[in-house]
């Protein structure tokens, strides 16, 4: 599973003239599902999203994270991140997880997020319309997996 995440002032995604989902200041969350991802993937990589420390404090300093801003967040499915183009020059996305087995992962890593954020402030061709807040965005992957190691994220 990878996500790439970007800190926006508002953004929305439309379906041909329909607006299917639209925030404030927040974050932008490209996810792609990758073929063997599990929704305890889903729920971790959520969590690691939620406590991602990129938004500014009072000092300027990156210490704050969704979960403290009070921002909301967009999921927005793309499996055109698992694109592997490593051989020739037409990129590959045989790992990414076919549409049955995504959408259910995509879901349960909003429904987390969801969770996340609730708790912490009580209370066709998708188009993107970020109006970024600054020139920041992470990658974030969960990792290969191995039956021995245990759960690592990476950030890029």
């Amino acid at each position: 599973m990878k996500a790439v995440i970007q800190r926006v002032t508002e953004a929305s995604v439309s379906v041909g003239d329909e607006t299917v989902g639209r925030i404030g200041p927040g974050l932008v969350v490209l996810l792609g599902v990758a073929q063997g991802d599990t929704a305890t993937d889903a729920c971790r990589l959520a969590e690691k999203t939620a406590g991602l420390r990129i938004f500014s404090d009072a000092e300027g300093r990156f210490n704050l994270s969704l979960l403290d801003t009070g921002g909301e967040a967009l999921v927005v499915s793309q499996f055109t991140l698992l694109a592997d183009s490593r051989k020739g020059r037409r990129p590959s996305f045989t790992g990414a997880a076919p549409p049955e087995e995504a959408k259910p992962l995509v879901g349960e890593y909003e429904n987390a997020l969801r969770r996340l954020l609730r708790r912490a402030h009580a209370g066709g061709d998708p188009q993107r319309r970020p109006r970024h807040d600054h020139p920041r965005q992470r990658r974030v992957r969960a990792p290969t997996k191995r039956i021995d190691a245990p759960f690592r994220l990476s950030v890029y």
